[in-house]
């Protein structure tokens, strides 16, 4: 189960649970030791000092709860899972803010036991890691130490750095927000060009008929209203570097002329006679892949080829999540200042919280939301945020958390995670049976909410682009509109149910 032996210290005083639970955690290849009482567990907490400890309620002398906080007093970061044969509410809620990370009713399955354990240690690995990695970018304030601070984004790096001084093409590829323009800012600062031109041209945020002129430039006459020269991108950039954002959103007839430039080095302005001599060196970004597009005869494969010398791919923030802390780090910093405030740092819940979001819109939507908390310096507000759209965890034994983002019917949103069982700062469940729904009710109105909100928060993101929105849920153009005509059904239910009311 783990390649090193975690320590489990089991404090239970049933000596069969203790001996099962031995036997059991042993042959998943973790080094474990028992307590039978809340005062042994103390003594031999201080000498074994576990990474784990399975800890029971009820018990002669000390109970379960007075050990959990004696254990947290003298290790807070250990990771306590209650096993209890009581499921009382109120009961979980008391051990969650006390401190324990999940809470398991007996009887239980073992497998379930094992999945819990797992995704414990996972969270748990997962703070360690950030923790150093803020401590080494803390010792170096440089924007550019962010992409070598977790194995995927060191990978990046060394990319970056083989191919930095070469004159190669580079194309970036990577979601939106990932840090593509950081990545070719890089490239740029660290090649021979770096005191040289750098340009940038967001293909996507220019009509294709204007881009060609501010590619290429135009000569006096060559269209009404052209009455003098225009130097284009190309022109500004010579001996330094270009950087084509959305290279993807290019329109066919304008990819020819830029596959021309980038074999020979040679173009044309709007209405110039000869062709021009130009040193520039190329660097493209896409957050969508060209191969289809070459596939669905919206790109041309040459020109591909020609880009596609060397490639570096940006893993999204949901599988490099031991960043999240830095990057919070870093925004706070710096919008703190710009904005002369002075918040308070995140919670250490707050944090969590962030850790298991999923992050659609990566570092940019990170970003943002550091910045709304500077401004409105609330943190239940941006608490409040992440938990409407409800993350999941990976519980595979020792992989990076992972993103599902399609429910049955391929619409993206998110899953709720299933630990802890009780957030810090939840109230305790309603004990009268009759006020709580079912489980199942429960999950079909949290899966209605989250799809709803998913598809409010990419129609907002493309500005009420639904054949945009559509591709980023992955789902058909005609099953957005659908699922739109109801949500615009419900609405209309709901305020009837107000005016009656």
């Amino acid at each position: 189960m783990a390649a090193q032996k975690v320590r489990v210290l089991i404090v239970d005083d049933d000596p069969s649970m203790a001996r099962f639970l031995s036997s059991y955690l042993s042959r998943l290849n973790f080094e474990v030791n028992t307590a039978s009482s809340g005062e042994e567990a103390i003594r031999m907490f201080r000498v074994y000092d576990p990474g784990l400890v399975l800890l029971d309620v009820s018990m002669t002398g000390m109970d379960g709860l007075e050990t959990l906080e004696r254990l947290k007093q003298i290790k807070p970061d250990v990771s306590v899972i209650i096993v209890s044969g009581q499921n009382s509410p109120d009961l979980i809620f008391r051990a969650s803010k006390a401190g324990a990370e999940d809470y398991v009713h007996k009887p239980f399955e073992p497998k379930d036991l094992e999945t819990r354990i797992t995704r414990v240690l996972d969270r748990q690995r997962m703070h360690h890691d950030a923790v150093q990695i803020r401590e080494q970018v803390r010792r170096q304030n440089d924007f550019s130490m962010l992409f070598g601070t977790s194995p995927k984004m060191e990978e990046v790096k060394q990319t970056i750095e083989q191919v930095a001084d070469t004159s190669a093409t580079v194309l970036i590829r990577g979601e939106s927000g990932t840090g593509k323009e950081v990545v070719a800012r890089l490239v740029y600062s660290h090649s021979l060009r770096h005191e040289k031109p750098f340009v940038k041209v967001n293909c996507a945020a220019i009509p294709h008929e204007l881009l060609e002129s501010e590619l290429f430039g135009y000569e006096p006459g060559a269209f009404t209203g052209a009455n003098r020269q225009k130097l284009g991108k190309f022109d500004l950039a010579n001996q330094g570097t270009l950087f084509l954002d959305e290279i993807s959103e290019m329109h066919p007839a304008l990819q020819a002329k830029l596959l021309h430039v980038l074999q020979d080095g040679e173009f044309a302005r709007l209405g110039g006679k000869r062709d021009i001599a130009v040193d520039v060196r190329v660097l493209a970004a896409t957050n969508k892949p060209l191969e289809r597009a070459v596939e669905d005869g919206h790109f041309r494969e040459d020109l591909f080829y020609r880009l596609n010398v060397v490639t570096i791919h940006i893993p999204p923030l949901r599988e490099r999540r031991e960043e999240i802390p830095v990057f919070i780090d870093f925004f706070l910093q710096k919008y703190s200042e710009f904005y002369g405030k002075n918040p308070p740092a995140f919670s250490d819940y707050a944090i969590g919280r962030m850790m298991e979001y999923n992050w659609p819109g990566n570092i940019r939507e990170l970003e943002n939301l550091v910045k709304r908390y500077v401004i409105v310096g609330k943190e239940s507000q941006i608490i409040r945020e992440l938990s409407t759209h409800k993350p999941v965890i990976s519980s595979t034994t020792g992989s990076s958390p992972i993103w599902n983002p399609k429910n049955s019917d391929g619409a993206a949103i998110s899953a709720a995670i299933p630990a802890p069982v009780v957030p810090f700062n939840a109230t305790p469940v309603p004990a009268n049976d009759a006020e709580m729904p079912s489980l199942l009710e429960i999950g079909r109105r949290a899966a209605m909410q989250a799809e709803r909100e998913a598809i409010e928060r990419v129609l907002a993101q493309t500005r009420w682009n639904r054949r945009q929105a559509a591709k980023i849920l992955k789902i058909s153009y005609k099953a957005l509109l659908n699922k739109l005509k109801i949500i615009e059904e419900q609405n209309q239910a709901a305020q009837s149910k107000q005016q009656s009311a």
